[in-house]
């Protein structure tokens, strides 16, 4: 009896380190197999993934429905009435808990110019030279070295098509361990999210059934600045406005009427400037109601191991907005950004004239706290405080005579703000995943300063989200010379591992 005894035991913890390989075995597997990931990742960044071409990105999923066929799994396409997306799935029929990946397969436009390479989308190997300059290296050099600090220059080797060559790595290595996951998997794939995901939120309520499951994860980002492992538990949503003031009908000479024409450039200017104070913090009466930090969230931000000073240096300012104390507590708030202005022409096309229009964009980073159309509201009634009429469209003539000072305002809600305690189950089930892949625990980010289009999937299937950001912080994603550092790719690969074979039932 004591000898069955025995064998059981050690047929159960066979079978518990079968399903959770620990640091030293995620560590063997991920260099068994990297070099084929990155054979992965540069064969996805060689296709143009820009989403205004729909022709491109019809490509990229050509090429997903073949990965994930390869790999046996089950995928449709899920129209949207523009670019559709893809839902990839392997069930596993002994399982009752289901997560979803999310990833994105879009990326910015590029202007080739400004690369210094020949083409964005040839992927090149760099290493860094005896002053610090990137030059170009052989991939052969990886058949016999291997320096964590060589990079891969593409578009989207970052954001985000080289998380997604680490997940379907891990498959492959977890396929040929035979050490798949206890839970079912369902991979969501975005084509627009560069664009603003404008068709998602309607395809997931519309397909909440097929999306069902019990926690979502976003595979996009990048890690926190020491490049240090990290779990994001949240992200600010999105709005924006535009603004636009107005002066004569048309541009006139400077010398007749400057001192007699209201200049629409300095309307603009100075609606802006009254929505700030010196200290760069919203003056608009409510803007930031609804948001006050514990003194135990206060502790989690205080945990982050940021450095301010060092932050200040790397952007190259001598003094920061005061609406937090700290770099942390700022983006818990909500943001009133000028991301534009334009008015008439500068530099050699200079012309001495009272402009006609001033235009500018302001987007809105949004935290669970605040609701767009309240901040919006606001908003408003603080232009129309400064003495100016709202329209809706350029002023007739009638609205110009009788308005003194108007304004064309254009608002946009894109997506909402999400945040998952972090001492919830799924904070808990990651943290030991992590743990397990990496002997200790990760940077944990109450909310991030970039936005996602999550909160749809955490509204309409009512299921917590988590960010598990890979990629290096300083991988130029959105600009010229995007990379992915070799060491965060290999890292990557085996974070996902760790997640893959967690187990659901913890």
């Amino acid at each position: 009896m004591q000898r069955l005894f025995t064998l059981i035991l050690l047929f159960v913890c066979a079978q518990s380190f079968g399903q959770s390989p620990q640091q030293s075995q995620l560590e063997s597997w991920t260099e068994e197999y990297w070099q084929h990931g990155l054979n992965l990742l540069t064969e996805i960044v060689k296709m143009p993934n820009d989403a205004v071409y729909t022709e491109q990105i019809e490509t990229n999923i050509q090429w997903c429905e073949q990965q994930f066929e390869a790999r046996d799994w089950s995928y449709e396409r899920l129209s949207t009435g523009g670019i559709p997306i893809l839902l990839a799935q392997k069930i596993n029929p002994d399982a009752n808990t289901t997560i979803l990946f999310y990833f994105h397969i879009d990326g910015q436009a590029v202007d080739r110019s400004q690369w210094d390479q020949p083409d964005p989308y040839i992927p090149v190997l760099k290493e860094k030279d005896d002053i610090g300059n990137w030059k170009t290296i052989d991939f052969q050099r990886l058949q016999s070295e291997y320096n964590p600090d060589w990079r891969v220059f593409a578009r989207s080797t970052s954001d985000d098509k080289g998380p997604f060559a680490m997940f379907l790595t891990a498959w492959d290595i977890l396929r040929e361990k035979e050490n798949l996951p206890d839970y079912s998997v369902k991979v969501i794939l975005d084509f627009e999210e560069e664009q603003g995901s404008p068709n998602l939120p309607d395809a997931v309520v519309k397909y909440k059934d097929k999306l069902a499951a019990e926690l979502m994860l976003i595979m996009d980002g990048p890690r926190h600045s020491s490049n240090l492992p990290t779990l994001t538990f949240g992200a600010r949503g999105i709005a924006q406005m535009t603004l636009t003031t107005f002066g004569p009908k048309l541009p006139q000479h400077s010398g007749h009427y400057g001192n007699y024409a209201p200049n629409p450039a300095l309307l603009l200017s100075q609606l802006l400037a009254s929505m700030k104070d010196e200290d760069g913090r919203v003056s608009i009466p409510g803007y930031y109601d609804g948001i006050e930090l514990s003194e135990q969230e206060k502790v989690i931000l205080a945990a982050v191991p940021d450095n301010d000073e060092a932050i200040q240096k790397r952007l190259g300012i001598g003094r920061t907005d005061q609406v937090g104390n700290t770099y942390q507590e700022s983006i818990q708030y909500p943001s009133l950004n000028i991301r534009g202005m334009r008015s008439a022409w500068v530099g050699p096309e200079a012309r001495t004239i009272v402009p006609a229009t001033a235009l500018a964009e302001v987007d809105i980073r949004l935290v669970p706290e605040s609701d767009p159309e309240r901040l919006f509201s606001l908003i408003r009634k603080h232009i129309q405080d400064q003495g100016f009429h709202i329209v809706e469209s350029d002023p007739s003539d009638e609205e110009r005579l009788q308005y003194p000072k108007i304004v064309k305002l254009e608002s946009k809600i894109s997506y909402q703000a999400f945040r998952t305690p972090l001492d919830s189950y799924a904070g808990d089930w990651l943290r030991s995943a992590m743990n397990r892949a990496f002997g200790q625990e990760p940077i944990q980010i109450r909310i991030s300063g970039g936005s996602i289009p999550i909160s749809p999937f955490v509204d309409a299937l009512e299921i917590p989200a988590v960010t598990i950001p890979t990629v290096n912080a300083d991988n130029n994603q959105h600009s010229p010379n995007e990379n992915i550092r070799l060491g965060n790719y290999r890292e990557g690969i085996q974070t996902i591992l760790s997640v893959l074979t967690e187990p659901s039932n913890k």
